[in-house]
């Protein structure tokens, strides 16, 4: 979890890789009017984001019925969205990508290829809720270090969780 541009997608799959995980690209799930707005820099509201987030818990939830670990990729910027996804449950564990707009913004001028344009950041920053080490099952790393050690970090992490 985190704002667009900080890794989500990188460290991803390099965890899905290592601990051989199905991986869901959250963004591959949102609906073309989601994806239309975004493209246009239109931030979505609450009511644009909730069939999305459905779509993600029930992703989750099958992975879980069947016993089943995975990986899925989505901001996840509210508490809400974030209870929204995981149900409360205390097998989904949030890895949240941490970093600050000076660290984020190079990133997004050299991505290519995605829909979210460089101006929305501002406006996932202001709409970001950092989870609760207290309350939500969640790691926080920080986005400067390499994505391999990141990789490593997240993995042997998860994998001690998933016992």
């Amino acid at each position: 979890m985190g704002v667009s541009g900080c890794g989500k997608s990188t460290l991803a799959q390099l965890m899905a890789e290592r601990m051989a995980w199905p991986l869901i690209e959250g963004d591959d799930l949102h609906p073309p009017a989601n994806i239309a707005r975004m493209s246009n820099g239109i931030p979505l509201t609450d009511t644009d984001r909730t069939p999305w987030l459905g779509l993600i818990a029930d992703q989750i939830r099958s992975w879980r019925d069947a016993g089943q670990c995975g990986i899925v990729t989505c901001s996840s910027l509210k508490r809400s969205y974030r209870r929204q996804i995981g149900g409360d449950c205390a097998d989904v564990c949030f890895v949240y990508l941490k970093g600050s707009k000076e660290d984020i913004m190079p990133r997004l001028y050299q991505r290519t290829g995605h829909f979210m344009p460089v101006a929305m950041l501002n406006s996932q920053l202001a709409t970001l809720e950092e989870p609760d080490m207290h309350e939500e099952v969640v790691m926080v790393l920080d986005i400067n270090a390499p994505q391999e050690q990141l990789a490593d970090r997240a993995c042997a992490q998860l994998t001690r969780f998933s016992l």
